[in-house]
């Protein structure tokens, strides 16, 4: 009898299959940043970095020699991935994985046996998960719905960074790309002067909002539709609280890992709209935001981890656009790696000057400007 190479395979895979499934589930990859956590805070020496590793040099590794994949998803696809609410259960079930890894970080870092270089390596890898905390709570802060908005306002108080929603919403999606907005950094700005512009600039839109929305419903200042005034309330309960059960030190861990967290938000918002500015039409009014005034990346391993965070250029065009269906422009100024690469990159000003800027003049030159 004549034996196959087919017939010793009892089961026929079906290739197609497997790749939906791996088109679905490849956002599940950002759950190996609280595994790492976790491994983190019960181990000692270079392993207390184990996130920052992760994300610093092996996700920038992959980028590099993994090729970009600009494909867009056709109709019947979009349809299916919108209607498919394992995006939206996964984000929820997210949340409540960081608020427990969260939980034992201050539980394993108020051990009083903890070497000073162990209390800093778990701080870090805690700070890095507050980033990525962010990244899923401005997802979750553009909803609708009440419920996923305050998941994704807890996600923010990890980093202490609730102000990120209204000024982000209302602010930042309106005046991206214009002097208006100080989260999107001027050509030659450094990124370390950044982080301060755009953190404090930030916040005081925030607060300008919701005083102006006040105003419009004729209420306080000090009422419970008050959003910032929420926000406070709630950020000073949590610091109050881990003060009170774990004490200054654990509560300084606490502020550095905040820290850690705006300053990667921060220096996400300086790659992502670097140099690029909309145009002013005679009426005085900036033109509507396009796919060119985002930085793009299609990299395939830091668009998994940071839930499309990368296609940034469709999310400013379409902001209702859910993570998973967001598109690739080919007139999107395109990154050379990915997002976590990008970061490095920016913190070497002179290199990133010398490179970034030459991009710009070129699309200046195509625009022909």
């Amino acid at each position: 009898m004549k034996v196959t190479f087919d017939s010793l395979i009892p089961i026929s895979f079906d290739y197609q299959f497997i790749k939906s499934l791996a088109e679905k589930y490849k956002y599940t990859s950002v759950l190996v940043f609280p595994l790492a956590a976790f491994i983190a805070f019960v181990s000692t020496g270079i392993l207390t970095l184990l996130p920052a590793i992760l994300l610093y040099v092996v996700v920038p590794i992959s980028d590099l020699f993994l090729r970009p994949d600009h494909r867009n998803y056709d109709e019947s696809e979009i349809k299916s991935r919108t209607n498919d609410r394992f995006f939206d259960y996964f984000l929820y079930g997210f949340t409540f994985i960081l608020i427990a890894v969260f939980a034992f970080f201050l539980y394993t870092i108020s051990n009083p046996n903890l070497s000073t270089l162990d209390f800093i390596g778990r701080t870090i890898s805690m700070g890095v998960l507050c980033g990525i905390a962010i990244n899923s709570g401005h997802e979750l802060g553009h909803r609708k719905s009440r419920f996923e908005q305050f998941l994704g306002e807890t996600s923010l108080l990890l980093s202490l960074e609730n102000h990120f929603l209204p000024y982000h919403n209302l602010g930042h999606h309106r005046y991206v790309a214009t002097p208006n907005d100080p989260a999107t950094a001027k050509r030659n700005e450094l990124v370390y002067t950044f982080w301060f512009t755009s953190q404090f600039g930030s916040y005081k839109q925030a607060w300008q909002f919701e005083f102006e929305k006040m105003r419009r419903k004729n209420k306080s200042i000090i009422s419970p539709n008050n959003r910032m005034l929420c926000y406070t309330i709630a950020q000073v309960s949590l610091i109050s609280f881990i003060l009170l059960f774990f004490g200054w030190k654990v509560t300084l861990a606490f502020f550095v890992a905040a820290i850690i967290g705006k300053l990667m938000l921060e220096t996400v918002n300086y790659i992502e709209h670097y140099g690029l500015e909309r145009n002013l039409k005679p009426d005085g009014r900036y033109e509507r935001v396009m796919p060119r005034d985002s930085w793009n990346s299609d990299h395939v391993v830091s668009r998994s981890i940071m839930l499309e965070l990368s296609r940034h250029s469709d999310h400013h065009f379409k902001a209702s656009k859910h993570y998973q269906v967001l598109d690739s422009f080919k007139e999107s100024p395109q990154m050379p790696t990915g997002y976590p690469g990008m970061m490095i990159f920016s913190l070497i000003s002179p290199v990133w000057f010398w490179y970034m800027n030459k991009q710009l003049d070129e699309m200046s030159r195509n625009k022909g400007l």
